[in-house]
């Protein structure tokens, strides 16, 4: 099959000296990007790199994140990309629950990871020699052939244990995903992304290959700029950047509670967020920030990142949280405890086939045959892929009813934490809220509102009042937790985790 890889190859064999990649150190075209590439996936294979092998890859954000994923892919091989900026032993254990056959890294990150559990020397980027020999040399191997059901990448979900689960996603789910975005998006040689998601996180592949498989050009910065609102902004001016394909609400939140808000995302033609919740941001005015199209998407990383997406309109439902219509090749089906289908207008939970639908965990049957099910609705052998979301078909696709573990009951109430975490942010002093559950010793749940902001002179009371204005007395949440910030898990969503375990308290 033809894999976006060829689709890069093709646009430096057209235009070599177009712009592909640009960082700190300077432009890349897409002649020496696929060079590089070329060059690593003739250094891998000779390192015994090929189907179903697994190479994990530990490199610093720059032209080696992009180039190495590429090439493990072109040697017909798998990659597993490592954020080296996480601790040692969380990357060992993504490699063991990886398979990883084969370790891909620079001298100075090896020394430092301490040695993970991955059979024999790794393949070191910055050795003489690493790029793998003078592309077309005589008898130098050709890209090595993939079938759709080849393994692409292993990406990793949390396990109910703690341990982190392997997921095995094919080149029949990536491929067509990034086509996808490519073409619904609108994505071609005038696109400029800037590449935001951290790495060693499936986003970080959407927001990496889809502009260059549409010849676009993608800016590489380090992590700790793109954190920082005014380093952000000017990145944006300086590069004219056009996209972001992978924000999460809670950094256009933060965004959006920056002094010239307004101007951080000038030029920008196109943010896509996904990975929680869209409707507080929205609820809280901040449609106005995006002065382009915005896109909220949803997906879980067994469906190959993104099944579902929606163009939110310049006036927002901020009642509905709307994540939209099935991406091509993908279905959406709502079923209930018996996996029949549930009327329109009632809940039911989210089940996910097609195309993007993972083989499962690696490593865990259990667990595989539990969450991968089939269809009772399909063909023979159609797999579903059981979310655990909760959502209604609207007039706008699905609307978004959160999760069990999400979702509590008080007084006989359903409440969606998210309404609250809303209204909070449409208050003047709020930059950031995240509303979690606690029980108290009868029993009895309450809400815990977490927020950050300048607050100093903002008693509770004065909380609960703009609260009340909107919202009945059921969702008013009994504690407020003030924060200097929000803590993030490493994918730059709000750790709810964390919050809900503090109960509030500093």
């Amino acid at each position: 099959m033809r894999t976006f890889v060829d689709d890069i190859a093709g646009h430096a064999l057209r235009d070599p000296g177009r712009i592909a990649v640009t960082t700190p150190s300077g432009d890349v075209t897409y002649g020496e990007l696929r060079a590089r590439i070329e060059g690593l996936a003739v250094l891998l294979r000779a390192r015994g790199a090929g189907p179903e092998t697994v190479c994990a890859v530990a490199v610093e954000r720059g032209v080696d994140a992009v180039a190495v994923p590429a090439a493990v892919l072109r040697a017909g091989a798998a990659f597993l990309g490592l954020d080296p900026e996480q601790p040692p032993a969380r990357l060992a254990a993504l490699a063991r629950s990886g398979g990883a056959g084969l370790l891909v890294t620079t001298r100075a990150q090896a020394g430092r990871l301490g040695g993970l559990p991955v059979p024999g020397p790794p393949v070191l980027l910055d050795e003489p020699g690493a790029a793998g020999g003078r592309l077309g040399a005589e008898g130098a191997p050709g890209p090595a052939p993939v079938s759709e059901r080849s393994l692409a990448y292993v990406s990793h979900t949390s396990g109910s244990t703690g341990e982190p689960s392997a997921v095995l996603v094919e080149h029949r789910g990536l491929d067509s995903y990034l086509r996808f975005v490519a073409r619904d998006f609108g994505l071609g040689p005038d696109t400029v992304a800037l590449q935001t998601a951290p790495l060693g996180y499936d986003a970080s592949i959407r927001d990496t290959f889809a502009p260059l498989l549409a010849g676009g050009r993608l800016v590489v910065l380090p992590r700790s700029a793109l954190l920082r609102p005014e380093e952000f902004g000017a990145a944006v001016r300086r590069y004219g950047v056009t996209a972001l394909l992978s924000t999460t609400p809670s950094f256009l939140s933060f965004l959006a509670g920056q002094p010239g808000a307004g101007g951080l995302l000038a030029g920008v033609r196109l943010v896509v967020s996904s990975g929680e919740s869209l409707r507080p941001f929205l609820a809280a005015g901040g449609r106005s920030l995006v002065r382009g199209v915005l896109v909220n998407q949803y997906g879980p990383t067994e469906c190959t990142m993104t099944s579902t997406r929606h163009a939110v309109p310049d006036v927002p439902d901020t009642v509905a949280d709307v994540v939209g219509t099935p991406i091509d090749g993908v279905l959406v089906r709502l079923l209930d405890a018996g996996m029949r289908p549930v009327a329109d207008g009632a809940v039911g939970e989210v089940y996910i086939g097609g195309a993007g639908v993972a083989r499962g965990y690696r490593g865990q049957p259990a667990r595989t045959a539990e969450r991968f099910v089939p269809d009772p609705l399909g063909p023979p052998g159609a797999r579903l892929y059981r979310t655990g979301d909760l959502a209604v078909r609207g007039p706008d696709g699905l609307e978004f009813h959160g999760r069990g573990d999400r979702q509590v009951k008080i007084r006989g109430y359903r409440v969606d934490p998210a309404e609250v975490e809303g209204v909070l942010l449409a208050h003047p002093g709020v930059t950031g809220a995240v509303v979690t559950s606690d029980t108290d010793p009868q029993g009895r749940v309450f809400l815990v509102a977490h927020v950050t902001g300048d607050l100093a002179g903002v008693p509770d009371g004065a909380l609960r009042a703009h609260l009340a204005a909107v919202l009945p007395p059921h969702l008013m949440p009994r504690r407020f937790a003030r924060l200097e910030e929000l803590p993030t898990t490493r994918g730059g969503k709000a750790d709810r985790r964390a919050l809900a375990q503090s109960g509030g308290r500093p």
